[in-house]
């Protein structure tokens, strides 16, 4: 994936959740929560595009 494609979505991921706390009102907790949510799942996102860790499609949840 070309660097500035990573860099687009990772404006686009910041700017939504910019506009989610802005504009959305919920308590702090939950904007707490899902701040991280976001950060991690970025985080591993960013991990998995540079290659540092395999392929996301090999992680299977339940069954």
């Amino acid at each position: 994936m070309p660097l500035i494609n990573v860099i687009i979505i990772l404006v686009v991921v910041g700017v939504i959740l910019w506009l989610i706390n802005s504009y959305i009102p919920m308590q702090s907790t939950i904007k707490s929560i899902l701040n991280v949510v976001v950060i991690i799942a970025v985080i591993i996102w960013l991990l998995s595009v540079f290659g540092v860790i395999g392929s996301l499609s090999g992680i299977r949840v339940g069954n």
